[in-house]
């Protein structure tokens, strides 16, 4: 009870002094700011980010090209491809379909397919994952999510459509940072934060238990690690990692 008390006392807190933000979101000026910016941020941010999960990164897509097609040609669609940070670690002659909600990433996107140009790209769709109509079913041989489904609206959803487009057979690869252990200091802080991050970094979620999800969407092998990243940021420090098999 005092626990809940102080994360009650803390996230008034953190509201307070965030409270700019939120005037800017009830004006409805904060969302397409928001939109517009975010891209920046994340060019920044998305550097760090490899830069201390590299390792990490490289691991899980280790084993991508056990996943092409028959041919030996391999197709993956990324979810919330954003500024193309994952094109670096994907193999050679990789054909790629990008999608993402936010059309202001597309300047980063290109820059990230200039400098990697041992990846084609067959196209981009401005599109949620929770709708990728536009993506016939069973065409891909892998689809990829990184630091995404903690923002959607709808993982359930997400996790629908990815099993639609993956062909029998094919994979989904996944690196998210999720909701901390029970009665942890990383879950405390979460707690915290979570409103007023969800406010500020486009409906980004802390607390959000992805693995369930994963766990209850019906693929037929699941291959999930929870890991500490080594993040300077202590809600963002638990992720999960790992493939799931359709």
């Amino acid at each position: 009870m005092e626990a809940t008390c102080l994360v009650v006392l803390l996230r008034l807190c953190v509201q307070i002094l965030a409270l700019p933000a939120y005037l800017l979101w009830y004006l409805g000026i904060w969302d397409p700011l928001c939109k517009k910016l975010f891209p920046y941020v994340m060019a920044v941010v998305t550097i760090i980010y490899n830069k201390l999960m590299s390792d990490k990164k490289k691991e899980m897509f280790s084993n991508l090209k056990d996943f092409a097609s028959p041919t030996g040609a391999l197709t993956l669609l990324e979810i919330g491809t954003g500024t193309g940070s994952n094109f670096q670690f994907y193999p050679a002659g990789c054909k790629i379909i990008c999608t993402d909600p936010n059309p202001n990433f597309q300047k980063f996107l290109d820059k990230s397919l200039a400098e990697n140009p041992h990846v084609q790209m067959e196209r981009c769709l401005v599109a949620p994952a929770e709708d990728l109509h536009q993506v016939p079913a069973a065409s891909v041989d892998v689809v990829v999510s990184t630091l995404v489904l903690c923002s959607v609206k709808s993982p359930e959803q997400v996790m629908k459509e990815v099993l639609r487009v993956l062909r029998p057979g094919g994979a989904f690869y996944f690196l998210e940072h999720v909701a901390g252990a029970p009665s942890s200091w990383n879950l405390f802080w979460q707690q915290i934060f979570d409103p007023t991050w969800k406010c500020l970094c486009d409906g980004c979620h802390l607390t959000r238990e992805t693995w369930k999800d994963l766990e209850k969407a019906g693929f037929s092998e699941l291959k999930l690690r929870h890991i500490c990243a080594p993040l300077k940021w202590q809600p963002t420090k638990p992720h999960i990692i790992g493939y799931a098999v359709k």
